[in-house]
C-alpha cells in the first residue's frame, strides 16, 4: 500500500494547531493525525475549542478529511484537501464545530493513477446521511460508477429510498471531471452534471472541487448508480 504525508491546520480567529500524519492511501483506517508539537490527537489537545476553519493538504493525488468522534463515530466536519502549496482560506471554512474530548482528525488520501486513467473521490449527501464515495483508475471517457469508500456499495445500494441532496467531487491533480451522471436501474441517465478543472489547471474555479453541486432533490431507486467521466490531461 502506498503512503503520503498529510497535514491539516485547524483553528479559529484567535488560534490554530497543525496536525500531521504519514497516511495510507485508499483507506480511513489508521489515518489519524496528531499535533506536530505534542503528538496528541485533536480532542486531547484542544477539548471544547471552537473551530471555524480547516486547511488540509496532501502530497499527490487527492484527499478527503473528517472530524469524527472516536467513540460514537459522529462526524461533525468533513471536506477535501488541496495539493500542498495551493491553500486558500476562502475555501477552508467549517462549522463552527466544538471539539469533543473524543474527536480525531482522519483522512482518506488517494494516489495519482498512471496513464490514461483517474482516481476520484466524492462527498455524497442524501437524506440518509453523507458518505465518501470513490472511483479507482477510471479510464478516460468512460462512465465509471462511484462506490462507497468503506463498503464498496453503489448509490442505490447505500442510499435506496432516500433523496440525493448534493454531490462534491475531487479528481486527482491535473486531471479533469467531464461530467457526473445519475443513472437509474435501467441504465437511463436521470441527470447530468458538468464538471471541470481544479487547482492550477486551466479555467479552474477551485483548488478543492471539480464539481460542487448542492440543492438537489432526486429520489434514489434500487439499482441506481452515480457515475463519473474523467479525463487525464487538459
Amino acid at each position: 500500500m502506498s503512503t503520503q504525508g498529510v497535514e491539516i491546520t485547524v483553528g479559529n480567529t484567535t488560534m490554530s494547531k497543525v496536525f500531521t500524519d504519514t497516511s495510507t492511501d485508499n483507506q480511513w483506517s489508521g489515518n489519524v493525525l496528531t499535533d506536530s508539537i505534542a503528538g496528541q490527537s485533536l480532542g486531547i489537545l484542544i477539548p471544547n475549542a471552537m473551530l471555524t476553519f480547516a486547511q488540509a493538504g496532501y502530497n499527490s493525488g487527492g484527499m478527503a478529511y473528517r472530524i469524527q468522534n472516536a467513540q460514537t463515530l459522529q462526524v461533525t466536519a468533513r471536506g477535501f484537501g488541496v495539493l500542498n502549496g495551493q491553500y486558500c482560506m476562502s475555501e477552508s471554512n467549517i462549522g463552527p464545530v466544538r471539539v469533543s474530548p473524543n474527536d480525531i482528525l482522519t483522512v482518506y488520501p488517494i494516489p495519482a493513477a498512471a496513464g490514461a486513467a483517474s482516481n476520484a473521490i466524492a462527498w455524497v449527501e442524501t437524506t440518509k446521511g453523507t458518505e465518501l464515495m470513490k472511483a479507482v483508475e477510471a479510464d478516460d471517457g468512460a462512465a465509471v460508477a462511484l462506490t462507497t469508500a468503506i463498503n464498496n456499495q453503489s448509490l442505490g445500494d447505500a442510499f435506496f429510498n432516500s433523496m440525493l441532496r448534493s454531490v462534491k467531487v475531487q479528481v486527482q491533480d491535473g486531471h479533469s471531471l467531464t461530467q457526473v451522471q445519475v443513472v437509474d436501474e435501467m441504465g437511463g441517465i436521470v441527470m447530468t452534471l458538468q464538471g471541470g478543472f481544479r487547482g492550477a489547471s486551466t479555467s479552474s474555479q477551485s483548488n478543492e472541487y471539480n464539481l460542487y453541486s448542492t440543492g438537489l432533490g432526486i429520489a434514489i431507486g434500487k439499482g441506481w448508480s452515480l457515475k463519473v467521466v474523467c479525463k487525464s490531461d487538459e
